[in-house]
């Protein structure tokens, strides 16, 4: 089944080599906003300092298309500077979760009344992984229809076990911390897993669960 991909703020940082990159190209992009319009040619500078006042009226119009066109060139050079940055985290994300061990949790919401989401904690194996805490903004777009990926790690082949707890405000605005548990294989190629909490309405509580996906 195609599950969509997170489209929340997912925070993993690039390695020191491809971050020193990154920058390099982004220092490039200032040093060329910072520079001044035609303060690489010195022709042009002498001959703006000749006084020609006939040609006056004429030079403004030059300056201004001049202008624009650095300011396209700096556009251009930016969108170039993102790009980079985007391939460069794709890159850095494959090598450091390949497909043959790469396992990925998400978190989605189906929930009403009875549930307001403050953080997740995850273990896998008994080991604490992650433990997200939630802002409002993003327990909003959760509840959009939202899916947030809130774990990317590496397991070998074999069997695994995932723990969660979600915290937060239950019915009558009560603490309100329960758990849910999956045990899967982790076989060759990437594994997909998802929380989901919902609404119980025939007994007015919350409902957490963990699945696979297919």
């Amino acid at each position: 089944m195609t599950k969509k991909v997170p489209t929340m703020d997912m925070t993993h940082r690039l390695s020191p080599a491809l971050r020193a990159f990154a920058c390099a190209i982004i220092a490039f992009v200032l040093v060329v906003v910072a520079r001044p319009a035609g303060a690489a040619d010195p022709a042009a500078d002498a001959m703006a300092a000749a006084p020609v006042a006939a040609e006056a009226p004429a030079a403004a119009p030059a300056a201004a298309g001049d202008f624009r066109s650095l300011d396209g060139e700096v556009q251009g050079l930016k969108k170039e500077v993102l790009d980079l940055n985007r391939d460069l985290f794709m890159l850095e994300e494959e090598l450091l979760f390949p497909a043959n061990t790469q396992v990925a949790v998400f978190l989605s919401f189906d929930v009403g009344q009875f549930f307001e989401l403050d953080s997740v904690q995850l273990r896998v194996d008994n080991k604490e992984v992650t433990n997200y805490l939630y802002t409002e903004r993003e327990v909003a777009a959760l509840n959009r229809g939202g899916v947030h990926r809130i774990y990317l790690g590496n397991l070998k082949t074999g069997k695994h076990e995932l723990v969660a707890f979600f915290t937060g405000k239950g019915p009558h605005a009560r603490d309100y911390k329960r758990g849910a548990n999956l045990v899967f294989e982790k076989g060759v190629g990437a594994k997909y897993l998802e929380l989901r909490i919902s609404d119980r309405a025939s007994a007015q509580q919350p409902e957490f669960t963990v699945k696979e996906w297919e």
